[in-house]
């Protein structure tokens, strides 16, 4: 079955897909280079991911 390649520049970005692919790169990478499994800890630094408060939203008050 032949099937004619798209024209007219009908590229999607999906902004976030693309920031998860990022992010499991840095994990893969992260995994590569550690000598044995990585520790939560060690994921959530890669992941930039913090047990703090949660940044505060447009039109929220702060407490």
């Amino acid at each position: 079955m032949n099937v004619a390649p798209m024209r007219g520049g009908t590229a999607v970005q999906d902004h976030v897909a693309l920031a998860e692919i990022e992010l499991c790169g840095e994990l893969i990478i992260a995994a590569s280079a550690a000598a044995e499994r990585l520790s939560f800890d060690r994921i959530d630094e890669v992941l930039q991911v913090s047990d703090g408060p949660e940044p505060a939203t447009a039109g929220e008050d702060l407490p």
